[in-house]
């Protein structure tokens, strides 16, 4: 999909001031295009992103403060899909794929070592598999369609793992399993709270606005992992066949490899641009 915006003055009325004929175009000293244009992006809604951003991730290695990390969930809880410059009537006119799992689209809007910026394109039925966000900070802000979203924490490694049924398993506690539709409040995940690893499944096709801090990154250790969840089972007297009770507050997480197999759509993002500084 697409991501269109228009920029400047383009398909507009010029504005009062510009060139006519017979007319010299007289600009104030010191006002010059360039500064108008600044003026212009810092205005835009992205642009607040960013500057909010810079001020929420310092550095690499530093979780945001409360107080930051409220402040870029309420500037993102009143964005729209409008400020991307997307449309939503395009979005839905998507048409899904019969055969197949869909494919996602992905656009990046602005990445640095601190954090990244980018959306996500998902058609009905589309799935971003479980997977994890080492040491990072999201906000995942859902700007259209509707979502199935379910997240894990790691359990504490202290707790009891009794009746573990294979040595490649995790236990985790579920910290998510719900549906939303856009507009609704902006997510927020930690490095060890608040459902790191998580998985997206689209009802509609949707669109999710996504703010890392800081960015998968091999060098810093920050790679992604993927996983597949089991139920977990309570077995009373310390029985271990496999009629236990399903306790679903737990899972079972799995670290599979589905590199060859998950595949995403990059797109150029067309949208309004951050201007950096």
């Amino acid at each position: 999909m697409k991501v269109e915006a228009t920029n400047g003055y383009e398909g507009e009325k010029k504005p009062a001031g510009a060139k006519r004929k017979g007319e010299k175009l007289v600009r104030k000293r010191g006002c010059s295009r360039g500064t108008r244009r600044r003026v212009q992006a810092a205005s835009t809604a992205i642009q607040r992103l960013y500057v909010a951003c810079k001020t929420v991730f310092k550095d690499p290695k530093t979780v945001p403060e409360t107080a930051n990390v409220e402040m870029l969930q309420r500037l993102l809880d009143e964005m729209k899909p409008e400020d991307i410059g997307l449309s939503t009537d395009a979005l839905f006119r998507v048409k899904n794929s019969s055969k197949g799992t869909p494919k996602i689209t992905y656009a990046m809007i602005y990445k640095c070592d601190n954090f990244s910026i980018s959306i996500f394109f998902l058609p009905p039925r589309a799935i971003i598999p479980l997977h994890n966000h080492p040491g990072m900070t999201v906000f995942s802000k859902l700007l259209a369609g509707s979502v199935h979203i379910k997240s894990y924490d790691w359990l504490d490694p202290g707790a009891s793992n009794s009746s573990k049924p294979s040595p490649k398993l995790r236990l985790a506690k579920l910290v998510v399993d719900s549906d939303f539709t856009s507009p609704c409040d902006t997510s927020i995940l930690y490095p060890t709270t608040g459902g790191n690893i998580h998985t997206f499944t689209a009802i509609t096709a949707c669109a999710v606005l996504d703010v890392q801090g800081p960015p998968y990154s091999k060098e810093e250790d920050r790679d992604i992992t993927y996983y597949r969840d089991y139920p977990y089972r309570t077995y009373p007297n310390g029985a271990t066949d496999q009629n236990g009770e399903e306790d679903s507050s737990f899972g079972w997480l799995e670290e599979i490899d589905i590199s060859k197999d998950l595949k995403m759509n990059v797109i150029e993002y067309l949208g309004p641009q951050v201007i950096e500084g």
